[in-house]
């Protein structure tokens, strides 16, 4: 693999520390990026992962035009600012997919259903086409429930399950039997799946220069975490139950092949493992 300078947005964040981290292990220069990604410049790297920009569905619903000016309006300032031959990564969600259930593909339809989805279905539209032009080469991850890692966001089911199960917060609820099942991925395979992205194989086979890739790990119900949680914690998780969401997809899963294909293999996202890891660092918020 050819050794990069690569600048990192949103490095400070949760999946950003832990990505900078894999490509430092694994020998790039990873390189903060400082300032608002609507103005400032990506230029002078070899690769730029873009990582920065607001990402809670329920606050996108207030605020949209936020989050198409941050999302949408950063990703085009950072391509219009790189040089010729730049790999470009860009965090995108599984929220892309919107209602469609089952185990989704990369060609699977894309229907978002809210804002903060809709703005990163206009970003990966941005990084498509302008690796269109042959100007750079472009990989979009299309991440699915990432978590571990201390993970401090209490809207997110891992996280809230052990916040829960410790008594910092209130009983989580739980709508419907607990049955639907999503994907979910340790922060730190999120991270070395950005680390296998910039090799040349993530493009080689890509249309127009553009590749599109899954990352998910582990398919797992609301009950299975609860179960899990019980299990590390030593104690039941308290609920409440509330009646099911109408329309609620009932499964949403990862087709990782493209992304496997790269050599890239889940290493941390067994489920105990993935909640014993942070119920480690909910004993900290204790």
């Amino acid at each position: 693999m050819t050794l990069m300078r690569v600048l990192v947005t949103g490095s400070s964040g949760y999946v950003g520390r832990v990505v900078s981290a894999e490509l430092r292990a694994a020998g790039h220069e990873p390189l903060p990026f400082a300032g608002d990604v609507r103005t400032g410049s990506a230029g002078g790297v070899d690769a730029v992962v873009h990582l920065a920009g607001p990402a809670r569905v329920r606050e996108s619903f207030d605020d949209p035009v936020r989050y198409y000016d941050v999302i949408v309006g950063g990703t085009v300032n950072l391509l219009r600012s790189v040089a010729p031959g730049t790999r470009f990564v860009l965090a995108s969600t599984a929220g892309v997919y919107g209602g469609g259930g089952g185990v989704l593909a990369e060609d699977s339809p894309r229907a978002p259903s809210n804002p903060y989805a809709a703005s990163k279905a206009a970003a990966e539209d941005a990084v498509a086409w302008a690796a269109r032009t042959g100007r750079l080469s472009a990989v979009v991850l299309r991440l699915f429930n990432v978590a571990g890692g201390g993970d401090r966001d209490d809207t997110r089911v891992v996280t809230r399950a052990c916040g829960a199960a410790s008594g910092r917060l209130a009983p989580m609820e739980v709508f419907g039997d607990g049955s639907a099942v999503r994907d979910f991925v340790h922060v730190r395979d999120v991270a070395r799946a950005f680390a296998a992205v910039l090799g040349p194989r993530a493009v080689e086979h890509a249309g127009d220069g553009c590749a599109v890739l899954n990352v998910g790990a582990t398919p797992a119900s609301v009950s299975d975490v609860l179960a899990a949680a019980g299990r590390v914690a030593g104690r039941p998780v308290p609920v409440v139950r509330r009646p099911a969401n109408p329309g609620e997809v009932r499964e949403l899963r990862a087709d990782t092949t493209r992304l496997r294909a790269l050599g890239w293999r889940p290493a941390h996202s067994d489920l105990d493992d993935l909640v014993r890891d942070q119920w480690a660092a909910e004993a900290g918020r204790t």
